[in-house]
């Protein structure tokens, strides 16, 4: 199992290697695949579940930290998923898993950039599902409910809970919520799906 951040892992494995990169640099992130391939000789599974945000109304919005979310949600999980796609064709397999969210079906007011980037997300796995088919990749996302982490930790609890009245289930999710979908989307029987995003909470 492979990781990568920017700051050190607290996660301690015999069987873990963890890579500490700025995700939206070009030339680290293929340093790293290219230690990879050296390494590991292969690929089968990519989850990218990097990503920012930005809970503020368009108004309050610098152009530096729009930029920001769209390299970090947009730029890098392409970035990422070319280079994972490189190694995944090889072996004529592999599972790729991005992060969307239902902030993009929702339209959530005070997350337009965010929002924004996610629906691009989507875009680009339904593109990406169709362009690594022929190598045997399938390219699929998750689009979480609000979950207890760092990401939300700043939003007024009122906002939160008037947006997960708006689910047809009405309370945050949790990491077995996603580790849930994830396992389905990169079994070896999944290969007959790609280009597709399931949303948590019954969000459509």
């Amino acid at each position: 199992m492979i990781g990568c951040s920017r700051s050190p892992s607290d996660f301690v494995d015999t069987h873990y290697r963890h890579f500490e990169h700025d995700i939206c640099d070009e030339k680290a992130v293929e340093k790293m695949f290219a230690e990879i391939r050296s390494e590991y000789q292969g690929l089968d599974i990519l989850v990218n579940n990097a990503g920012i945000g930005s809970m503020n109304h368009a108004l309050m919005t610098p152009t530096a930290t729009a930029a920001r979310i769209m390299n970090t949600n947009v730029v890098a999980t392409f970035l990422l998923s070319r280079e994972a796609a490189k190694l995944m064709m090889r072996n004529k397999f592999g599972r790729i898993v991005n992060f969307a969210t239902v902030a993009t079906p929702l339209r959530l007011e005070g997350e337009a950039i965010y929002a924004a980037s996610k629906a691009a997300v989507i875009s680009l796995t339904q593109i990406l599902g169709r362009e690594f088919a022929p190598f045997g990749i399938t390219v699929n996302a998750i689009g979480p409910t609000p979950i207890k982490t760092d990401l939300i930790a700043a939003v007024p609890q009122n906002k939160l809970e008037s947006l997960l009245c708006r689910q047809a289930f009405p309370r945050y999710g949790e990491f077995s919520d996603v580790s849930n979908v994830i396992d389905f989307f990169i079994r070896p029987e999944s290969g007959f799906i790609t280009g597709q995003t399931i949303f948590l909470g019954g969000v459509s």
